[in-house]
């Protein structure tokens, strides 16, 4: 395998990371609505199911994961863009989304998360009420 790396590059790629550490790269999400529910979709790919938390607190949900790449003593890396370490991605429920009715599945490296909408905040139908106007014949 031939493999060409560009020292300055991958210096500036090293550097960057330990200083802008950016987790909307590390856990991308897709968002959106379908009926009642809004549903987010984070990719965690290599994620053991059991090193990821869900949480919601004042309307904020929160996704942790860790994820660790281990090698052996005896490999000798030569590329490792790979992400290893701990995540974190917070989002911010709206007033008309039920936190109590969060549910999270994980299957195939993909975390969905269901929202259900409140309730109070469905669209209902109002009913109208109609009386008969009533008009007086003078005689």
């Amino acid at each position: 395998m031939v493999m060409r790396i560009d020292p300055y590059r991958e210096f500036d790629r090293m550097f960057q990371s330990l200083v802008q550490r950016d987790t909307r790269a590390a856990m991308p999400v897709d968002a959106f609505r379908v009926n009642d529910t809004y549903v987010v979709q984070f990719d965690l790919p290599g994620i053991d199911p059991q090193g990821l938390e869900v949480t919601v607190e004042r309307n904020v949900l929160t996704v942790r994961a860790n994820r660790e790449i281990k090698h052996d003593d005896h490999e000798q890396m030569v590329v490792a863009e790979r992400f290893s370490g701990s995540l974190e991605r917070s989002l911010y429920l709206g007033s008309d989304l039920d936190p109590q009715g969060v549910v999270a599945d994980y299957a195939d490296g993909v975390l969905t998360v269901s929202i259900p909408v409140h309730e109070a905040a469905k669209p209902r139908r109002i009913a109208v009420n109609h009386q008969q106007a009533t008009t007086a014949i003078a005689g």
